[in-house]
């Protein structure tokens, strides 16, 4: 591992769509109050792009202990319309190059969602309300016209509690710089033997690494609602790890309606799902983010948050944007 990488790595760090377990009804969502959060068009923005100060203004002080979402929750409406056209960044200390080299004509670069959370003793709810705006068709993904997914952070991976789900976004994945044609999922670095500025390739880290790290619960879940208008919602649950993959169960449920140009997206989970999930808690913290697929996108094509808080209470659940 290079000199660059390791302080940070090492200090910082079912079938798919298989019936899902039965839920109660979701809550009244009108008595809930919302969390706005607004999502952005981030490019080929990796990991490894974000650690390095000739690639991101933020870098330097990202190593210095500020986390990605303290500093730039607020700027997402700026970055999103910069980084969605491919044309130079603008920034306070000069112009940063483009980071989409493949711009979809007419995306839009941002924008918010409502998010509603809430906790029934039983499960978990979270509640998305957003208007994609005029999407242009990018013919990626035939099959769904948008998906919605909810990164969860049980706390255990300390890169994911810095950086959200850039934490699993690299520079080696499937449509970025350092792809060179291959197909690579998400992944978390410390499965990787070692990690430069291109990523973490293929070789995993030795093998007892690898099952404390899983024994400990080191791990993202990825839960996804896949939607097209006028159709029922499919649901989706899949865990990342070494890569990303689908969970051996499906725990999540998902409902949506579309109406007025404005999704209304309801992504639910049992609060003691079992092993490998995470059994959820009343007042320990997580984390949780976000990212919208819209347009037919696939694979990077999508709309990111930056991760906010996650508390249940006793009698419900709350989000706040992270200290």
């Amino acid at each position: 591992m290079s000199k660059l990488f390791r302080p940070l790595v090492t200090a910082a760090f079912a079938t798919l769509f298989a019936a899902p377990l039965a839920h109660a009804a979701a809550p009244d969502w009108a008595s809930v109050p919302g969390h706005e959060v607004e999502l952005f068009y981030p490019g080929q923005s990796s990991f490894e792009w974000a650690l390095t100060p000739d690639d991101m203004s933020g870098a330097t002080d990202f190593r210095k202990g500020k986390d990605c979402a303290v500093c730039h929750i607020g700027e997402e409406k700026d970055m999103g319309p910069q980084i969605v056209t491919g044309t130079v960044r603008t920034f306070k200390t000069g112009p940063k190059p483009s980071i989409e080299p493949t711009p979809i004509a007419g995306k839009p670069g941002a924008f918010p969602a409502t998010v509603k959370v809430a906790n029934d003793g039983t499960n978990l709810y979270v509640h998305l309300e957003f208007n994609e705006g005029a999407q242009p068709n990018s013919n990626q993904d035939p099959d769904y016209d948008t998906k919605v997914t909810v990164m969860f952070d049980n706390g255990k991976d300390p890169a994911a509690n810095r950086a959200g789900c850039w934490a699993a976004c690299h520079d080696d994945e499937t449509g970025m710089p350092s792809a060179n044609g291959a197909t690579r999922t998400m992944y978390l670095a410390r499965t990787r033997a070692k990690l430069t500025r291109q990523g973490g390739g293929d070789e995993l880290a030795p093998a007892d690494t690898l099952a404390t790290l899983k024994a400990s619960g080191d791990q993202l879940e990825y839960w996804q609602a896949l939607l097209n208008p006028g159709q029922p919602a499919k649901p989706a649950t899949e865990i990342v790890f070494d890569k990303r993959a689908a969970a051996p169960t499906n725990i999540v449920t998902a409902d949506a309606t579309f109406a007025g140009g404005v999704w209304s997206v309801t992504i639910s989970r049992p609060l003691n799902a079992g092993a490998p999930f995470t059994n959820l808690a009343v007042g320990v913290p997580y984390h949780i983010a976000f990212a919208i697929h819209a347009g037919h996108t696939a694979h990077r094509f999508h709309y990111v948050s930056y991760e906010r808080d996650l508390t249940l209470t006793a009698s419900g659940a709350t989000l706040t944007d992270p200290k």
